[in-house]
């Protein structure tokens, strides 16, 4: 008489194997519906439609205002400048 393991056999004498494997299978489950890079494209999750949306309030349409205002005064200074001449005491 020879003794050989089935799968059943198997199965009954790690009980605990089923309940592993099911469990990383959830996990991995769980853990998928990330935002995904795919060929350069950004992907949204699958809770995009759940997700917070982000209010950024429209700017100044020209970026460089301060700078520009800042020339415009010097300019104005310099040609106050030129208009009265050079300072003597």
């Amino acid at each position: 008489m020879t003794t050989r393991t089935t799968f059943r056999s198997a199965n009954r004498a790690f009980p605990g194997l089923r309940i592993a494997a099911a469990s990383l299978a959830l996990c991995g489950l769980a853990t998928t519906g990330c935002q995904v890079d795919v060929g350069g494209q950004t992907l949204p999750s699958a809770y995009y439609l759940q997700d917070d949306i982000q209010y950024f309030p429209a700017g100044p349409e020209f970026k460089l205002s301060k700078e520009a205002a800042a020339q415009k005064a010097y300019r104005r200074e310099m040609a106050e400048s030129e208009t009265t001449g050079p300072y003597m005491p």
